[in-house]
């Protein structure tokens, strides 16, 4: 199974969630956990791995052979992200707009166009006992963070159960993330803007024909407007979790729930056989 958190808003406690699930079911099956949150990684504050293994990441940028471009303007025509100007006597080549998708230089009718590597960010591979644990980290100053999630999750182990910690939002570092899941948990608190931003991630996963179903953490807090959401669109709620001081102070010291409060290891793994009637 491929399971995504995700949240819409941020600060909703979603990387509390996949860790604390991803320890719970360690020694009942194998588990692969993803942070894909690639502009600000925390998972290995919690799960503490053992990083044995760091990889840059790159990502293939346009390079003009001039002596071979006829300035057709092809390139520049098939660009979706207008990466490249093709001029009268000169072509200019954008690369923080560049996707790498490789289309300029498949559908150049001359060949004078070839890629260079413009490095991203780099993914780190580690374990924690079991648990095989991959995290990408974005360069400062680049802009772009999906190809670099791309590439995260093309180191998928589908022999085992993958927890994928999303970044939060609704953008296309988000959808990169949650895409090709066979179910995602949509981590949200129950005040106004967490109803907001929980809409926009509802309307995405279904627009991705994804099951999901809802955490609610902090539930004791703000008001029942998220339930009463969830209850008009039928939408799950698989798990409340209140506020606790406890759990806050815990997570400040980089302690998971699960080692302080243990009995909440049971809640995970009740949580877990819920998301299994979900898949498809």
């Amino acid at each position: 199974m491929i399971l995504s958190i995700a949240s819409g808003k941020g600060g909703t406690g979603k990387t509390t969630v996949a860790v604390n699930l991803a320890l719970s079911l360690e020694g009942s099956c194998s588990v692969q956990f993803l942070d894909c949150d690639v502009e600000e990684p925390n998972a290995h504050f919690f799960l503490k791995p053992l990083i044995h293994q760091s990889q840059p990441v790159f990502l293939p940028v346009p390079e003009i052979v001039e002596e071979k471009c006829t300035y057709c303007g092809k390139c520049a025509e098939v660009c979706a992200y207008n990466a490249i100007a093709v001029l009268k006597d000169t072509v200019l080549v954008f690369p923080e707009l560049c996707h790498g998708c490789g289309g300029c230089s498949l559908l150049c009718p001359e060949q004078a166009i070839k890629e260079k590597g413009k490095r991203i960010g780099v993914m780190e591979f580690g374990a924690a006992n079991d648990l095989q644990f991959i995290h990408g980290k974005l360069d400062i100053g680049q802009a772009m963070s999906p190809p670099l999630i791309r590439e995260v999750k093309n180191h998928m182990n589908r022999e085992r159960t993958i927890i994928i910690d999303a970044p939060p939002g609704t953008s296309c570092p988000v959808i990169e993330s949650v895409k090709g899941s066979d179910v995602s948990l949509l981590v949200t608190e129950p005040t106004p803007f967490g109803l907001n931003d929980l809409r926009l991630a509802v309307e995405t996963l279904r627009e991705l024909k994804i099951p999901f179903g809802i955490i609610l953490n902090r539930a004791d807090i703000g008001d029942k407007q998220v339930q009463d959401y969830c209850l008009k669109e039928n939408i799950p709620v698989l798990m409340t979790i209140p506020t606790d001081r406890n759990i806050a102070v815990a997570y400040s010291e980089g302690k998971t729930i699960i080692e302080t409060q243990p009995a909440y290891k049971q809640k995970f793994l009740e949580l877990f056989k819920k998301v299994q009637k979900l898949k498809k």
